[in-house]
């Protein structure tokens, strides 16, 4: 596939502000650099430049940090208001004006004191890593883990084709991690039997194809301290690579899992105000980087093993955050968990990917709509889900066509797919922690 300049690969670089003097370079070949700014350990947000934007100097990296800051310290200084709440559609509102924060004396030795790694322990916290057949990608998730700040009680894989025995020879490798057979395919399935063979207080997701930062259990731990009425936690991911053309649709173009740098609690003020249209769930953040409260579990059963990779194709996940806000629960976004995300390299990986997305999404709305009867579900469907079609193809007429607009028919097709799904299986009750 021939790719055009918009279209090329892309350099990653990541820019601490808290070193001076120093700038950001054009990468030599001109390729457009996505550029992911920190304080210190502290994220504070994404920009991106095309090439005949660098280089850039202190001044206008102070510029730019000054604009991410303002941001960030809205949203995490508890005198400024604390965490954002979300809008109906799910973007993050601070409960402060910006122009608050800019008249801060000091907002850089404010930026200081929120960060330094985490001290809280992780003993009491399950990683739950599932996977099916990829001994590579798996090596590197269990080596991120291996280095943890503070190690997890345990940290089990979930073994979802265990006839294949490279993922137990890799296994082997990491005498602190335990192999848990699943031979029913499916990563609900998956997720859930590690669940159920979890001992700890809180449980963490990870994919096999994501890297965390060694602060990661740490980060996990302290986004749940004081935060009671909180059952589950999602936090950042990055992408590891932006090389090829798919990743850069999958980042760029489709946004990724979500790009927010704030904190946001999400409850049952949310739930509420979007229920009529359909709670745009999946802005809570992304299977790839989620813990909960093992109570959660016990109070509103496991994940939905009709939906998910291996079922329905996605939304597991955000399923399960809708049935925790449609019962009166909160889950906190917290940026500070990071992790990195190898995108999917190929073209036809990405039209497969794009096309589960949308059928398991579909299929998610059902589940919801069946579990917990808001009628704003099935307008998503029927309504708004047709009309993101419509405003793309107009987009793509309008603008020219596009590597992104090549997805669209893929997108069209996992949806039509996912009504099926609307006659399939209704009224299923999520399984329970209790069943073996």
């Amino acid at each position: 596939m021939n790719a055009n300049r918009a279209e090329a690969p892309w350099a990653i670089r990541h820019v601490d502000l808290s070193k001076r003097p120093q700038s950001l370079a054009a990468p030599p070949d001109g390729r457009p650099v996505y550029a992911v700014f920190w304080w210190r350990e502290l994220i504070l947000g994404v920009r991106t430049f095309a090439g005949g934007e660098l280089p850039a100097n202190q001044a206008d990296l102070d510029a730019t940090g000054a604009a991410l800051a303002a941001q960030v310290l809205a949203t995490r200084v508890d005198a400024l208001g604390g965490p954002a709440l979300p809008a109906p559609d799910g973007a993050p509102v601070p409960q402060t004006r910006i122009a608050a924060v800019a008249a801060l004396e000091d907002p850089w030795g404010l930026l200081d004191s929120l960060t330094g790694r985490p001290t809280c322990p992780a003993h009491d916290l399950s990683v739950i890593v599932c996977t099916r057949s990829r001994p590579q990608a798996l090596a590197a998730c269990l080596a991120s883990l291996a280095v943890q700040d503070s190690p997890p009680g345990e940290i089990i894989v979930v073994d979802n084709a265990p006839e294949d025995p490279a993922t137990r020879d890799v296994v082997r490798r990491f005498p602190q991690v335990r192999w848990e057979p699943e031979p029913r395919p499916g990563l609900s399935r998956a997720r859930n039997a590690g669940i159920r063979a979890a001992t700890g207080r809180l449980i963490a997701f990870t994919d096999d194809d994501v890297e965390v930062r060694s602060d990661w259990t740490s980060e996990v731990a302290r986004a749940f301290e004081g935060r009671d009425g909180v059952e589950a936690v999602t936090g950042l991911v990055l992408p590891a690579s932006l090389e090829t053309l798919s990743q850069k649709v999958f980042q760029i173009d489709l946004g990724g899992f979500g790009e927010n740098w704030t904190p946001v609690l999400f409850d049952g003020r949310f739930y509420d105000s979007a229920r009529r249209v359909g709670v745009p769930v999946w802005r809570v953040g992304a299977g790839a980087n989620m813990a909960f409260r093992r109570e959660a579990f016990e109070r509103r059963g496991l994940f939905d093993e009709r939906l998910g990779a291996g079922a329905s194709g996605c939304s597991e996940d955000s399923e399960f955050w809708h049935r925790i806000l449609a019962g009166g629960g909160s889950c906190f976004y917290e940026p500070r968990l990071v992790v990195f995300h190898t995108h999917r390299a190929e073209w036809g990986a990405l039209e497969r990917q794009v096309r589960a997305y949308m059928r398991g999404h579909a299929a998610a709305l059902f589940a919801q709509h069946d579990r917990d009867g808001p009628a704003g579900d099935l307008r998503r469907v029927f309504v708004e889900m047709p009309k993101y079609f419509v405003r793309t193809a107009l987009k793509g007429w309008k603008d020219g066509p596009t590597a992104r607009h090549r997805l669209l028919r893929h997108e069209i097709s996992g949806w039509l797919s996912g009504l099926q799904y609307l006659w399939r299986e209704r009224r299923v009750p999520a399984p329970r922690l209790e069943e073996a």
